[in-house]
């Protein structure tokens, strides 16, 4: 059995409980919360044991395998090297930092300590998404000419009011770092690194610090072009979430108002009539296991297995990399290398620490 422990008793703790609830030999024993209220609720209506603490329940605990870290974005860092520190397993909410150094200190951390560490992009479970992944690594694409990340959706004001920290760059960051990661995330995980990005970004339509809308071009490093727009202000609700991918030998667009659906399949090696039968089978199942399931499922069999999670800290890295690169470009008015946001930020690490 492994023993799972809760940092952060907020809405998106409530998806890794119902996961570790149906996930075999996965057990919950333990949250952590610093609101007395939420921290109540949570523990009678699930039955365990509650603190105020994380170090508290790691002392009083210490059964717990793996810590889900639940928090606001800013607070993941501080919070998952402690756990890692007292060698607990890590799966981290998504993004994994709002910066690199944080970012590289958690992956640092769980690496000295000999522990594994996941990062919760659950999207990569959706049918839809693995078959295009498997349509990628098997080749059917040929030769990449290019790919769209599209995110239309709604995040209206009342949504930021509800708590203080949403939309703001020091705890949440606007659309790209919240909502849009994970379609970015299904973005490097098909196409591989990005080289070069060219952004944009603007506050139009909600009272909050960070961007509400976004757009970007980028180059891969295989040669291939990209194409990101993400968007808060969508009226009056979300609309859509798409990858699309175009190669010399198949086109295939994901979309609907999740990346759940295929909306167009067609490879040069690949009968039409196979096409229609799989997207018929993801139309049968589009949701197919709870993305949040899988990844606590993963984490259960990499620790009995002695294996890599399947979404690693540096997948979690690498996407938020290329967030930051856009903020850059979008800054700077002019494109960036990838490269160069690991150095600008040591810099200014270095030069706020001196």
């Amino acid at each position: 059995m492994i023993h799972f422990a809760i940092v952060g008793c907020g809405h998106i703790s409530k998806k890794h409980i119902e996961a570790i609830e149906n996930v075999e030999n996965a057990k919950l024993v333990a949250v952590c919360d610093t609101s007395v209220e939420r921290l109540q609720e949570t523990c009678e209506k699930y039955q365990v044991n509650g603190y105020k603490d994380l170090g508290e329940m790691l002392d009083n605990q210490p059964e717990i395998d793996v810590v889900c870290i639940c928090v606001p974005s800013g607070l993941h860092a501080k919070l998952a090297i402690q756990a890692a520190n007292a060698k607990k397993h890590l799966i981290v909410e998504k993004p994994i930092a709002l910066t690199v150094q944080d970012a590289e200190a958690i992956v640092q951390a769980c690496k000295d300590n000999g522990v594994k560490l996941s990062v919760v992009h659950p999207n990569r479970f959706r049918p839809a998404i693995m078959a295009l992944k498997k349509a990628m690594t098997t080749g059917q694409f040929g030769k990449i000419s290019h790919a769209n990340a599209t995110l239309r959706w709604n995040r209206n004001q009342a949504y930021y009011d509800q708590a203080a920290w949403r939309g703001t760059k020091e705890m949440d960051g606007g659309v790209l770092m919240n909502q849009a990661i994970h379609n970015l995330d299904l973005l490097l995980w098909l196409m591989g690194p990005v080289e070069e990005v060219q952004g944009y970004s603007a506050t139009r339509l909600r009272n909050i610090e960070a961007e509400d809308v976004a757009a970007a071009t980028v180059r891969f490093q295989n040669g291939a072009l990209g194409i990101i727009e993400a968007a808060a202000t969508i009226f009056p609700k979300n609309f859509e979430e798409s990858l699309s991918i175009f190669g010399e030998s198949g086109t295939a667009v994901v979309s609907g108002t999740t990346a759940n659906w295929i909306k167009h399949w067609e490879f040069e090696s690949l009968p039409k009539q196979h096409a229609e039968a799989l997207i018929q089978e993801v139309e049968h199942d589009p949701y197919g296991t709870p993305g949040q399931e899988e990844i606590i499922r993963d984490m259960v069999d990499a620790i009995r297995s002695d294996r890599d999670p399947v979404v690693s800290g540096v997948d979690g890295l690498e996407a938020l990399k290329l967030v930051l690169a856009i903020y850059k470009s979008a800054e700077l008015g002019k494109p960036v290398k990838l490269n160069e946001i690991v150095e600008e930020e040591n810099r200014q690490y270095e030069y706020n620490h001196s």
